[in-house]
């Protein structure tokens, strides 16, 4: 069991100035749909496990399946505004490239074909690590909107959204001043911290 969701008690606020600078960074820099993506991190585990199981009544140790150690690794999900669904990179726990799918595996052919990433974070977590953003800008965010903008005409100066989750790794200076020397037409925007679960998240603008 966990505690709800909170929501900030300035929550209405706080997601008001967000819009509002989207909207300013929309209409200034005449940024189309399909160059406004937002991007989130979900887990996903690959056994679950229960709190139900089976065993002799009256028995006095009664194991359950999945409750001591979760296997799990991240997706990292992008998509444009306009609709269109961007190459999925994945974070795995662990040092070396043993701890992501073998290229023998089922389809991996043709994840890697469709410009899926899968990455190894060099950490006991599976959670983003800087360098995994750095790997995500680089091979997945910054190629689409490099096409899309020649795909509609753009000049390459052309200036696109990127909205990400106010977490740690994302909003570090060190993360930050990175994206500012390698992509500067990426202008990043932020979803309000605690808000991921507020109305905000179903808006679009």
């Amino acid at each position: 069991m966990r505690a709800a969701h909170k929501l900030p008690d300035h929550w209405e606020d706080l997601c008001e100035k967000v819009l509002f600078h989207i909207a300013y960074a929309i209409k200034e820099e005449d940024i189309p749909a399909s160059l406004y993506v937002n991007t989130d991190q979900t887990q996903v585990i690959y056994a679950q496990g229960s709190s139900l199981t089976w065993t002799k009544r009256g028995a006095m140790q009664v194991s359950t399946i999945g409750e001591d150690e979760k296997c799990a690794f991240t997706a990292v999900v992008s998509i444009a505004c306009s609709g269109k669904m961007l190459p999925l990179q994945m974070v795995y726990e662990g040092a070396t490239t043993k701890s992501c799918p073998r290229p023998t595996a089922s389809h991996y052919d043709d994840c890697i074909s469709e410009g899926f990433c899968f990455e190894f974070s060099k950490t006991d977590t599976y959670w983003s690590t800087h360098e995994t953003m750095e790997s995500l800008v680089n091979n997945i965010i910054a190629p689409y909107f490099k096409q899309e903008k020649v795909a509609l005409g753009l000049p390459p100066s052309q200036k696109a959204i990127w909205q990400i989750d106010l977490w740690s790794v994302h909003c570090s200076a060190k993360f930050r001043n990175w994206m500012k020397i390698h992509h500067p037409t990426i202008i990043l925007d932020y979803v309000p911290g605690g808000c991921t679960g507020s109305p905000f998240s179903d808006l679009t603008l």
